[in-house]
């Protein structure tokens, strides 16, 4: 957000040089006057708009700047998933929510209470700051198309390993502290587990996390 916010600034302070130069304000000459420093500042303020512009389309096209992501997209699972070199291999993006996936989870089941720390303290793709997804954010790479026994991905996806089973998620189930929110990828059915019992965790990097 920091970094669009900045952006931000840059391109509107550049977009107003260069109309206080094309139309004399703040005692300059307009662009076309006879005035060859004023055309030449003028050039500059907006080759370097353009500078700008060019590296944003740039960050957006190759999968930087995810915070300008929203969920607000349906792609196909060859446009949405993108496997990063960046960590190996080892992470998809996904382009509808910005997030980082882990391309292979883990397939051991984890007990409910050490599930945060397994994301926590993992380094997938040479690269800490792993976390447990949210329900909303697990949920959401189900495909509710794909029918049982699953796994419940869309065809064509990156990932490996995911099992026709339960996972956690993050998040409380409000009304029942025995149990966790999670997602069952034989059906894709939400629900919730029981911590007494030991299930699969998918873990994400990136965005910010929604009970």
């Amino acid at each position: 957000m920091k970094r669009r916010r900045i952006l931000a600034v840059s391109v509107g302070t550049l977009v107003l040089g260069g109309l206080l130069l094309a139309s004399g304000g703040s005692g300059v000459a307009p662009a076309g006057a006879e005035n060859p420093t004023q055309q030449q500042q003028f050039r500059q303020i907006m080759d370097k708009l353009d500078q700008v512009l060019a590296a944003i389309k740039s960050s957006v096209k190759s999968g930087e700047g995810n915070e300008m992501v929203r969920w607000d997209q349906a792609l196909p699972a060859a446009q949405r998933f993108v496997v990063l070199p960046a960590f190996n291999s080892d992470a998809v993006l996904d382009k509808e929510t910005g997030l980082v996936w882990e391309k292979s989870p883990q397939t051991t089941a984890v007990a409910a209470s050490n599930v945060r720390l397994t994301c926590a303290n993992k380094a997938v793709g040479g690269r800490k700051g792993w976390r447990l997804p949210s329900l909303p954010e697990l949920a959401s790479l189900v495909d509710p198309s794909v029918a049982s026994p699953g796994p419940t991905l869309s065809s064509g996806h990156p990932f490996l390993n995911v099992q026709s089973t339960n996972y956690w998620s993050m998040s409380a189930h409000a009304e029942n502290p025995a149990l966790m929110w999670g997602v069952g990828f034989g059906n894709g059915a939400v629900l919730g587990l029981s911590k007494a019992f030991d299930q699969r965790a998918w873990c994400v990097r990136g965005g910010m996390k929604a009970d």
